[in-house]
């Protein structure tokens, strides 16, 4: 199995978390997600962990809320101890409405609205991280009619190419987020931090992309963010205090991708930075990450009903789901990979080679192309593993379809979390 929260019934049923998924279809229907929260909570214990153990108790353990965000997450996160980042006044919201700690919150995002940075500042959050120079205006001046002084951190582009899918690389020169060191515009975007008088400016921020397996791109990434923060002080005189080099890190999706940890990884990255740091006088920078994939992604898994399998003579065969791009639009996005199982037969061989293809009218509406999959057949229930990140969280109507519930699995237990929508639930904004 692709991860050790997924095996077989005696039944020959799929479990997640040793809960019966055909079970778990009958009880609640499909489209479904499953979220694994004690998953979930060792992989934040494990995340934090290792940030302590490579990087100290003064590194912050951020999870990157995009990546899956609902109540109770917030609720989790907050009792395994971790701050969050978030990119909306949704997600701030959400964090909120439970009671997550407003100090322990950075707010992220290339185009905050005004509204957005208000709601905020009202709400005395941790930090933003600033994306842009009007931004910087912005937020000095609404922090200022406050009568308070906000914490920040600067988001820049290292010109860095983490060597993923495109769709999914952020730290380059030509990106849409942060101000590029390369061009010599990130050290105008300091000198105008530092001297903004509603704004402490703590230090500095980049992301290069997602699902990065080894610690190069993580390492290149800090030798220029160290090079420009040497930079910064011998030219303006200040001293970075603090360095956030994003997240990014991999799952494991299928079998052809790597096995890798976040301990293995932080190690390998704080050998080349211990040497790096030195090099440069920096030794008091404290280095922080935002991890979401890691956190999230194999505490999930999604389950659909088979409604047909066509084959077309002399071609190819299509597995038919009842839902698709509206509730995983990555492999339209991105072209993604994922494993699939037959979880009401899952001990079969696989035999089948068919693309899976969701209910949406269109032609790119597939979960994966030519796969090797167990035998399917109507009625059968399809699990869909390692869906727990970027699948609820960029879920759609289209096609007027509602978006699936979410039911919290644990060692043989389940409880609803998120209610599946109704047909009066999309309308019901409407004039």
């Amino acid at each position: 199995m692709i991860h050790n929260n997924i095996s077989i019934l005696n039944n020959g049923h799929l479990a997640f978390s040793n809960v019966d998924t055909v079970e778990m279809a009958n009880k609640y229907g499909t489209p479904l997600y499953l979220v694994d929260e004690n998953k979930i909570k060792e992989n934040c214990r494990e995340y934090k962990a290792a940030l302590e153990k490579y990087f100290g108790k003064e590194s912050l353990p951020l999870y990157a809320s995009k990546a899956l965000c609902y109540r109770n997450i917030y609720r989790i996160l907050n009792e395994e101890g971790l701050c969050i980042d978030v990119v909306s006044g949704g997600e701030l919201y959400t964090a909120l409405s439970v009671g997550f700690p407003a100090e322990r919150i950075y707010f992220h995002g290339n185009n905050k609205t005004l509204n957005e940075i208000c709601y905020g500042l009202d709400n005395r959050i941790g930090g933003f991280i600033v994306d842009n120079f009007d931004e910087l205006v912005r937020i000095n001046a609404e922090a200022g009619k406050r009568n308070i002084n906000q914490n920040i951190l600067l988001r820049l582009s290292p010109g860095i190419d983490p060597h993923t899918h495109r769709a999914v690389v952020t730290g380059n020169v030509d990106s849409k987020f942060g101000v590029a060191i390369e061009t010599g515009q990130a050290l105008e975007f300091v000198k105008a931090a530092i001297e903004c008088e509603n704004l402490t400016l703590e230090g500095i921020h980049c992301h290069i992309g997602s699902q990065i397996f080894d610690k190069y791109p993580f390492t290149d990434a800090a030798k220029n963010m160290l090079d420009f923060a040497l930079e910064i002080k011998n030219k303006l005189g200040f001293d970075v205090k603090k360095i956030n080099l994003g997240g990014g890190i991999g799952v494991k999706y299928t079998n052809n991708d790597p096995d890798v940890t976040i301990d293995e990884i932080f190690c390998e990255i704080k050998k080349e930075l211990d040497s790096m740091v030195s090099e440069r006088g920096l030794e008091s920078l404290v280095f922080l990450f935002e991890m979401g994939r890691y956190i999230s992604a194999n505490a999930g898994m999604t389950l659909y009903t088979v409604g047909s399998v066509k084959e077309i003579t002399g071609y190819k065969k299509y597995v038919c789901i009842d839902g698709g791009m509206c509730d995983n639009p990555r492999y339209a996005l991105y072209q993604s990979k994922y494993t699939v199982y037959n979880a009401s037969n899952a001990n079969s061989e696989r035999t089948m080679v068919a693309s899976v293809a969701g209910r949406c009218c269109e032609s790119g509406d597939l979960i994966g192309e030519d796969m090797q999959l167990q035998e399917f057949k109507r009625e059968d229930i399809m699990a869909v593993a390692v869906t727990g990140a970027y699948n609820y969280a960029m879920s759609s109507n289209y096609n007027r379809l509602p978006k699936p519930a979410m039911v919290a699995v644990e060692n043989g237990a389940d409880k609803l979390v998120v209610k599946r929508e109704t047909y009066e639930d999309i309308v019901k904004n409407e004039l």
